[in-house]
């Protein structure tokens, strides 16, 4: 911590988880304030995840297609997936690759780390670039049902600067590789 950022850090008084779920738990935990007054902070405990912005080949990326329960609609999204506790951020990326579109990488290099939504969940997703991409066969999580397209990156690029993709991994995703291809 910064120590010009010490009137603005919340203490830990109480931490208490109450709703284990299979990907996320719900934790309230009571906080003491810089004014030394206490508060309630309810938040989505994540374990994080990972995107893979899967180049093809250099014009072509590979995206999925899947049905979205709290939005309703079905997405067009990077390939991406939730750490499961204690697993490797590279064993993740390779797993939800392979698990989502089928393909393998030759190469993965890091793109960046973020947090999604910073006032409700400690969720940190981490997003890498794909390369050299071999075909193989997909293996969805059986509750898993999705499509892998494969789409021309300037056509993705537009189809977010059009806000036809709302997904955040996605946008961050496509434009970050466009300012580093210097395509955007």
């Amino acid at each position: 911590m910064r120590k010009r950022d010490s009137g603005l850090v919340e203490r830990l008084v109480q931490k208490r988880t109450v709703y284990r779920g299979k990907s996320i738990d719900l934790r309230v935990d009571v906080v003491r304030l810089p004014d030394g007054k206490t508060a309630t902070r309810e938040f989505l405990d994540h374990p994080g995840a990972v995107g893979i912005v899967a180049f093809r080949d250099r014009d072509t990326v590979v995206m999925v297609r899947q049905y979205r329960h709290p939005v309703g609609e079905v997405t067009l999204e990077l390939p991406a997936g939730k750490l499961d506790r204690g697993e490797s951020i590279m064993t993740c990326l390779r797993r939800e690759l392979r698990e989502e579109t089928g393909y393998t990488a030759r190469k993965i290099t890091p793109l960046l780390n973020y947090w999604p939504t910073p006032a409700f969940a400690n969720e940190i997703l981490h997003l890498y670039v794909a390369e050299g991409l071999r075909p193989g066969r997909m293996r969805t999580d059986e509750d898993e049902f999705l499509e892998c397209v494969t789409i021309p990156f300037k056509k993705v690029l537009e189809m977010v600067r059009r806000g036809r993709i709302r997904d955040s991994k996605t946008i961050i995703g496509i434009l970050a590789c466009a300012v580093l291809r210097r395509l955007y």
